[in-house]
């Protein structure tokens, strides 16, 4: 394989195409399992559009779809298929902050429509492909910490690179490309804009200090050459999701790190290596210029990625921690809530398909303007169990359960998952907690390999349970209850929000839950982020080619569910070939701040490169938004 190759691809075809599943051998029990839960499949597309399975009186589903779209304070909007943004009548929309826009004076007109940024610029600008992002306030300052996934070789590199840097000055531009912006924003008119030079202002890359804590820092499997205590790793990569602490920090979530490793030499071989999908090649070649990245060389750095990281925007000088309690795997976001008695919880997903779903539950508790140390790196790693009588429960990896050493289960997360048995799940991305009440939903965005073949670990991929559908090209959204309404609760109650599906293209299950009509259908949930009138906002990630199955979906989206009612309606568009991923709210909740990936087209200049951005969406009538 010519990597090359591979610089057009997602992080999920880079995958498979490096580290092909194997077919799942018994194929026909698998479909007779499918048949044989005909019964429970219909039970739950009853349930997906808000029956009261948990008896808190939520509307049935086909109430739901009688009154679709009557809860919302805004007309739904159709699909789109061209390359602009949509949104409701009596909303405005403009960007923020674009790729390659200046947060300092010195960058300002770096960025070139037909060059791009100059490596001695690259991290003095607004990094590349933005993902998942918060917002802050410090001292009377509005900031906003904003994630930057990955990068585009064929847009950010020089055209006779040919897509794939040819020094070390090509990757450090690379690097400074990705991780995390900091940036204070400030009311201009009706919108905002960046503040330049902000003293808040602050680019965190794959060469930032970090430090590591929790039982696995300092182990013999994050020790490197470079850092023989193990204890100071640089760089945070691929952030996708986010989170926000509830004492004002922001997590950074480190998802498909595995694919900046390679190696010049020999492949070190050890069950992590295949788990994890590592390969002989990086992505971005790194290896060829930084030993850092190269596996002959050290065959521990990639144990020290994969983390959530926490970063406190309003200190600048501050280092950011890669919290190895929460464990390592492809992190999409940390949501944090608090259990009853006060400790703190995470939810955490793990985006590949069939792996796992996660919760770490802290051991100290927590309250406003207590200290936090400790809270993330003295705990419990948890791991979801779903069973197909819509109940649940979270099983301890400890060394007792998996057989494991400590340090063990949190760099090897996903082997300790399997050793406990949990649920394989069809690619857990967002997970959002209900401000108004004690439920979490977590989307699982797709899996074409459920009930066909076993995750990378061996472990089988029935249909069932949370997961009804074999090659599930179109996802769906769990959610759930905690036992007694405490998220520390080692138990709990599911059922389906939503099962995305195409009711005119589609059969059966895969026409989607009752609450999916022809007006608002959509493909692969992926983001998702509740406002504060306790309102579900969907993002998409999804097949946009509006053809065959996906006949009538259009562009990527943005959708806002009732979780009284089970309602769904579409609120956005993206251009097409976009993503739609990352939102926050401004303070006031009257501005919307949407982010939208790998844009097809010039969008949003009109001509040269496109531009990832952060655009801001607010109503005309000057209301809050969410």
């Amino acid at each position: 394989m010519d990597i090359r190759d591979t610089v057009d691809l997602s992080w999920d075809e880079f995958d498979e195409l490096r580290d092909p599943r194997p077919a799942e051998n018994d194929f026909d029990r698998v479909v007779e399992r499918a048949m044989s839960r005909r019964g429970f499949l219909g039970a739950v597309l009853a349930f997906g559009s808000g029956a009261a399975v948990f008896g808190s009186g939520l509307m049935s589903s086909t109430t739901a779809a009688r009154a679709q779209a009557g809860s919302f304070k805004f007309a739904p909007i159709g699909i789109a298929t061209d390359h602009e943004i949509h949104v409701p009548e009596g909303y405005r929309w403009k960007p923020l902050v674009k790729w390659g826009q200046a947060l300092f004076s010195e960058a300002e007109g770096a960025y070139s429509a037909e060059t791009g940024v100059p490596v001695e610029m690259s991290d003095k600008v607004f990094g590349e492909n933005t993902d998942g992002m918060e917002t802050f306030e410090a001292d009377g300052h509005v900031l906003l910490a904003i994630n930057s996934e990955y990068v585009n070789p064929k847009i950010n590199l020089p055209a006779d690179s040919e897509g794939m840097p040819k020094n070390a000055g090509e990757v450090a531009m690379l690097k400074n490309m990705q991780g995390v912006t900091v940036l204070e924003i400030a009311p201009q008119g009706e919108s905002w804009e960046v503040v330049i030079d902000s003293p808040y202002n602050r680019r965190i890359t794959h060469e930032t200090q970090m430090v590591m804590d929790g039982p696995a820092a300092g182990s013999d499997l994050v020790r490197t050459n470079a850092d023989p205590e193990g204890m100071n790793p640089k760089g945070t990569m691929n952030n996708c999701g986010s989170g926000k602490t509830l004492w004002g920090t922001y997590l950074t979530c480190e998802e498909n790190f595995n694919g900046y490793f390679g190696t010049t030499g020999e492949m070190p071989q050890n069950e992590g290596i295949k788990r994890y999908g590592i390969g002989a090649e990086g992505r971005y070649a790194y290896e060829k210029f930084d030993a850092r990245y190269d596996l002959s060389k050290e065959p521990n750095e990639p144990h020290r990625h994969g983390f959530v990281t926490e970063i406190d925007p309003a200190d600048p000088d501050s280092t950011p921690v890669k919290h190895t309690a929460l464990g390592r795997f492809k992190h999409e976001n940390a949501e944090m809530v608090q259990a009853a008695d006060g400790r703190i919880v995470v939810y955490m997903g793990d985006d590949e398909r069939g792996e796992f779903m996660y919760r770490y539950v802290s051991n100290g508790t927590w309250a406003e303007g207590q200290p936090t140390d400790g809270l993330l790196s003295d705990g419990t790693l948890y791991v979801a169990k779903f069973n197909d009588d819509q109940t649940g429960e979270w099983l301890a990896l400890t060394p007792e359960t998996t057989g494991m050493a400590l340090e063990e289960i949190l760099v090897f997360s996903r082997m300790a998952g399997s050793k406990v048995g949990a649920t394989t799940m069809d690619r857990p991305e967002w997970i959002a907690a209900n401000p108004l009440k004690p439920e979490a939903y977590c989307a699982l965005t797709n899996n074409k390999n459920r009930g066909l073949k076993p995750n990378a670990g061996g472990d089988e991929t029935p249909v069932g349970g949370p997961n009804p559908r074999e090659a599930n090209n179109y996802g769906q959204i769990v959610r759930w209850q905690p036992a007694g309404g405490d998220h520390g609760a080692d138990t709990f109650a599911w059922d389906l929000f939503v099962m995305a599906g195409n009711p005119e293209a589609g059969e059966g299950a895969y026409k989607g839950s009752e609450n999916v009509t022809a007006g608002n259908m959509f493909n692969s949930p992926d983001g998702m982020a509740f406002s504060s009138d306790g309102m579900l906002w969907i993002q998409t990630d999804g097949d946009d080619s509006n053809e065959g199955e996906f006949a009538g979906m259009g562009n990527n989206q943005m959708l806002v569910g009732n979780p009284e009612t089970g309602e769904i309606a579409r609120f956005l568009t993206a251009p097409n070939g976009a993503e739609v991923t990352g939102l926050t709210w401004s303070p006031d909740g009257k501005t919307a701040f949407v982010g939208i990936q790998h844009p097809g087209g010039a969008w949003p200049d009109g001509a040269g490169k496109p531009r990832s951005a952060v655009i801001q969406v607010w109503r005309e009538d000057g209301d809050v938004i969410g």
